[in-house]
Protein backbone atom coordinates (compact mmCIF):
# COMPACT_ATOMS: atom_id res chain seq x y z
CA UNK A 1 0.00 0.00 0.00
CA UNK A 2 1.45 3.30 -1.05
CA UNK A 3 1.97 5.91 1.68
CA UNK A 4 0.94 9.38 1.15
CA UNK A 5 3.02 11.82 2.02
CA UNK A 6 2.31 15.06 3.82
CA UNK A 7 1.49 17.50 0.29
CA UNK A 8 -0.07 14.59 -1.04
CA UNK A 9 -2.49 14.46 1.68
CA UNK A 10 -3.03 17.97 1.55
CA UNK A 11 -3.70 18.27 -1.95
CA UNK A 12 -6.05 15.43 -1.79
CA UNK A 13 -8.33 17.38 1.23
CA UNK A 14 -8.20 20.70 -1.21
CA UNK A 15 -9.21 19.06 -4.31
CA UNK A 16 -12.12 17.39 -2.37
CA UNK A 17 -13.22 20.52 -0.20
CA UNK A 18 -12.75 23.12 -2.79
CA UNK A 19 -15.51 21.70 -5.76
CA UNK A 20 -18.56 22.77 -6.23
CA UNK A 21 -20.36 19.54 -6.07
CA UNK A 22 -23.19 19.25 -3.54
CA UNK A 23 -21.09 16.94 -0.99
CA UNK A 24 -18.69 19.70 -0.81
CA UNK A 25 -21.36 22.70 -0.44
CA UNK A 26 -23.34 20.73 2.27
CA UNK A 27 -19.56 20.83 4.19
CA UNK A 28 -18.91 24.59 4.42
CA UNK A 29 -22.67 24.33 5.70
CA UNK A 30 -21.32 22.19 9.09
CA UNK A 31 -17.79 22.67 8.91
CA UNK A 32 -15.39 20.77 11.13
CA UNK A 33 -12.95 21.75 13.97
CA UNK A 34 -9.92 23.95 12.88
CA UNK A 35 -7.01 24.08 15.06
CA UNK A 36 -3.88 26.62 14.74
CA UNK A 37 -0.76 25.85 16.34
CA UNK A 38 1.54 28.02 17.53
CA UNK A 39 5.39 26.92 18.35
CA UNK A 40 8.58 27.89 19.89
CA UNK A 41 11.61 26.77 17.73
CA UNK A 42 13.04 23.36 17.63
CA UNK A 43 9.74 22.19 18.96
CA UNK A 44 8.89 19.23 16.18
CA UNK A 45 5.85 20.50 15.18
CA UNK A 46 5.93 18.20 12.36
CA UNK A 47 5.85 15.08 13.97
CA UNK A 48 3.35 16.14 16.70
CA UNK A 49 0.79 17.86 13.63
CA UNK A 50 1.17 13.96 11.86
CA UNK A 51 0.30 12.14 15.08
CA UNK A 52 -2.19 14.71 15.88
CA UNK A 53 -3.97 13.63 12.18
CA UNK A 54 -3.80 10.25 12.30
CA UNK A 55 -5.50 10.25 15.97
CA UNK A 56 -8.03 12.95 15.06
CA UNK A 57 -8.89 10.45 11.74
CA UNK A 58 -9.03 7.53 13.90
CA UNK A 59 -12.12 8.58 15.99
CA UNK A 60 -13.50 11.00 13.18
CA UNK A 61 -17.31 9.99 12.10
CA UNK A 62 -17.98 9.17 8.83
CA UNK A 63 -17.04 11.71 6.07
CA UNK A 64 -14.71 14.20 8.60
CA UNK A 65 -11.79 11.68 8.15
CA UNK A 66 -9.95 14.18 6.35
CA UNK A 67 -8.07 16.05 8.58
CA UNK A 68 -5.14 17.76 7.00
CA UNK A 69 -1.73 19.31 8.54
CA UNK A 70 -0.82 22.02 6.67
CA UNK A 71 2.57 23.99 7.56
CA UNK A 72 5.10 24.19 4.26
CA UNK A 73 2.37 23.04 1.93
CA UNK A 74 0.09 25.96 3.01
CA UNK A 75 2.79 27.76 0.70
CA UNK A 76 2.00 25.48 -2.14
CA UNK A 77 -1.49 26.26 -1.43
CA UNK A 78 -1.26 30.24 -1.58
CA UNK A 79 0.79 29.63 -4.81
CA UNK A 80 -1.89 28.43 -6.69
CA UNK A 81 -4.76 30.20 -5.49
CA UNK A 82 -2.54 33.79 -6.00
CA UNK A 83 -0.69 32.40 -9.48
CA UNK A 84 2.16 33.47 -7.67
CA UNK A 85 5.62 32.73 -9.92
CA UNK A 86 8.33 30.66 -7.96
CA UNK A 87 10.18 33.23 -6.89
CA UNK A 88 7.75 34.58 -4.58
CA UNK A 89 8.28 30.83 -2.86
CA UNK A 90 11.24 32.23 -0.43
CA UNK A 91 9.33 35.35 0.47
CA UNK A 92 6.05 33.16 1.70
CA UNK A 93 7.78 30.81 3.19
CA UNK A 94 9.99 33.47 5.62
CA UNK A 95 7.83 34.02 8.80
CA UNK A 96 9.90 37.67 9.25
CA UNK A 97 9.56 41.31 8.62
CA UNK A 98 11.33 42.17 5.03
CA UNK A 99 15.14 43.09 5.44
CA UNK A 100 15.80 46.75 3.81
CA UNK A 101 16.58 45.62 0.64
CA UNK A 102 13.68 43.36 0.23
CA UNK A 103 11.93 47.00 1.27
CA UNK A 104 13.62 48.81 -1.97
CA UNK A 105 12.12 45.99 -3.66
CA UNK A 106 8.91 46.57 -2.89
CA UNK A 107 9.42 50.30 -3.47
CA UNK A 108 10.59 49.63 -7.29
CA UNK A 109 7.94 46.81 -8.24
CA UNK A 110 10.62 44.22 -7.78
CA UNK A 111 9.32 41.74 -5.45
CA UNK A 112 5.59 42.00 -3.77
CA UNK A 113 5.21 43.38 -0.35
CA UNK A 114 5.45 41.62 2.53
CA UNK A 115 1.53 42.99 3.42
CA UNK A 116 0.02 41.89 0.55
CA UNK A 117 2.19 38.24 0.31
CA UNK A 118 0.93 38.15 4.49
CA UNK A 119 -3.42 39.42 2.94
CA UNK A 120 -3.20 36.76 0.29
CA UNK A 121 -1.94 33.73 2.69
CA UNK A 122 -4.96 34.52 5.03
CA UNK A 123 -7.07 34.65 2.48
CA UNK A 124 -5.82 30.88 1.66
CA UNK A 125 -6.33 30.27 5.32
CA UNK A 126 -9.83 31.54 5.70
CA UNK A 127 -10.54 29.50 2.58
CA UNK A 128 -9.15 26.19 3.78
CA UNK A 129 -10.90 26.73 6.78
CA UNK A 130 -14.01 26.77 5.43
CA UNK A 131 -14.44 23.16 5.65
CA UNK A 132 -12.73 22.43 9.08
CA UNK A 133 -10.71 19.36 9.66
CA UNK A 134 -7.47 21.51 9.47
CA UNK A 135 -4.45 22.35 11.28
CA UNK A 136 -2.83 25.37 10.61
CA UNK A 137 1.10 25.77 11.93
CA UNK A 138 2.09 29.34 11.86
CA UNK A 139 1.07 32.15 9.70
CA UNK A 140 -0.78 33.93 12.18
CA UNK A 141 -3.34 31.46 11.67
CA UNK A 142 -4.63 32.07 15.45
CA UNK A 143 -5.37 35.39 14.59
CA UNK A 144 -6.88 34.61 11.05
CA UNK A 145 -9.33 32.48 12.42
CA UNK A 146 -9.95 34.03 15.90
CA UNK A 147 -13.41 34.87 15.26
CA UNK A 148 -14.67 31.22 14.36
CA UNK A 149 -16.35 29.20 16.69
CA UNK A 150 -14.64 25.81 15.43
CA UNK A 151 -11.52 27.03 16.05
CA UNK A 152 -8.84 25.70 18.92
CA UNK A 153 -5.67 27.51 18.96
CA UNK A 154 -2.47 25.88 21.02
CA UNK A 155 0.63 26.77 21.84
CA UNK A 156 3.59 24.63 22.42
CA UNK A 157 6.30 26.06 24.59
CA UNK A 158 10.13 23.76 26.02
CA UNK A 159 12.95 25.12 27.70
CA UNK A 160 15.74 26.43 25.37
CA UNK A 161 18.42 23.44 26.27
CA UNK A 162 15.61 20.84 25.02
CA UNK A 163 14.97 23.02 21.83
CA UNK A 164 18.54 23.48 21.03
CA UNK A 165 19.04 19.14 21.18
CA UNK A 166 16.07 18.53 19.98
CA UNK A 167 17.32 21.11 17.00
CA UNK A 168 20.67 19.48 16.75
CA UNK A 169 19.03 16.08 15.92
CA UNK A 170 16.25 17.70 13.91
CA UNK A 171 18.75 19.36 11.32
CA UNK A 172 21.60 17.44 12.32
CA UNK A 173 24.09 20.68 13.20
CA UNK A 174 26.48 21.35 16.31
CA UNK A 175 25.43 23.44 19.40
CA UNK A 176 26.28 26.57 18.28
CA UNK A 177 24.46 26.46 14.95
CA UNK A 178 21.35 25.31 16.60
CA UNK A 179 21.41 27.69 19.53
CA UNK A 180 21.65 30.67 17.30
CA UNK A 181 19.38 29.19 15.00
CA UNK A 182 16.56 29.18 17.75
CA UNK A 183 17.19 32.54 18.89
CA UNK A 184 16.89 34.09 15.27
CA UNK A 185 13.94 32.24 14.22
CA UNK A 186 12.05 33.06 18.44
CA UNK A 187 13.11 36.32 17.01
CA UNK A 188 11.63 36.45 13.37
CA UNK A 189 8.52 35.03 14.87
CA UNK A 190 7.47 37.29 17.35
CA UNK A 191 8.36 40.38 15.13
CA UNK A 192 6.36 38.90 12.44
CA UNK A 193 3.14 38.61 14.23
CA UNK A 194 3.74 42.12 16.05
CA UNK A 195 4.30 43.70 12.90
CA UNK A 196 1.33 42.04 10.81
CA UNK A 197 -1.13 41.01 13.78
CA UNK A 198 0.24 43.49 16.04
CA UNK A 199 0.13 41.06 19.11
CA UNK A 200 2.56 38.92 21.14
CA UNK A 201 2.44 35.45 20.00
CA UNK A 202 3.85 35.07 23.99
CA UNK A 203 0.52 36.09 25.52
CA UNK A 204 -0.54 32.29 26.89
CA UNK A 205 -4.66 34.37 27.09
CA UNK A 206 -4.70 34.08 23.01
CA UNK A 207 -4.45 30.39 23.05
CA UNK A 208 -7.02 27.54 24.78
CA UNK A 209 -3.78 25.77 25.97
CA UNK A 210 -0.30 26.45 26.26
CA UNK A 211 1.52 22.84 26.31
CA UNK A 212 5.34 22.25 27.44
CA UNK A 213 6.48 19.51 25.02
CA UNK A 214 9.70 18.53 26.98
CA UNK A 215 9.59 15.04 28.84
CA UNK A 216 6.92 14.64 26.48
CA UNK A 217 6.88 12.46 23.20
CA UNK A 218 4.88 13.59 20.26
CA UNK A 219 2.19 11.01 20.61
CA UNK A 220 1.13 12.50 23.76
CA UNK A 221 1.05 15.96 22.80
CA UNK A 222 -1.00 14.94 20.20
CA UNK A 223 -3.55 12.81 22.07
CA UNK A 224 -3.65 15.39 24.75
CA UNK A 225 -4.80 18.18 22.02
CA UNK A 226 -6.64 15.39 20.22
CA UNK A 227 -8.49 14.50 23.64
CA UNK A 228 -9.80 18.62 23.90
CA UNK A 229 -10.56 18.98 20.56
CA UNK A 230 -12.23 15.64 20.78
CA UNK A 231 -14.07 16.82 24.12
CA UNK A 232 -15.18 20.17 22.91
CA UNK A 233 -16.38 19.50 19.40
CA UNK A 234 -17.91 16.14 20.11
CA UNK A 235 -20.67 15.99 17.58
CA UNK A 236 -17.52 15.33 14.88
CA UNK A 237 -16.03 12.67 16.30
CA UNK A 238 -17.57 8.50 17.30
CA UNK A 239 -20.09 7.74 20.18
CA UNK A 240 -17.38 5.10 22.08
CA UNK A 241 -14.77 7.48 22.42
CA UNK A 242 -17.34 10.60 23.22
CA UNK A 243 -18.25 8.37 26.21
CA UNK A 244 -15.10 7.36 26.93
CA UNK A 245 -13.68 11.11 27.26
CA UNK A 246 -17.02 12.41 29.09
CA UNK A 247 -16.40 9.61 32.16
Amino acid sequence: MKVLGSYEKARIYIEKNTSEDLKARKRRLNPGPIITISRETGIGAVAIGEKLVEYLNLYAIEDYKDWTYFDRDLMEKVMADHHLPEHFRKLLIEERPPKIDEWFGEILGITPSKISLVHKTSQTILKLAETGNVIFVGRGAQYITAKFPNAFHIRLIAPINFRIENSMQLYNVDRKAATDFIKKEDEERKEFILKYFHRNVEDPHLYHTVINTNLLKPEEVAEMIGHCVIRKFSKFFITSFKEAVNE
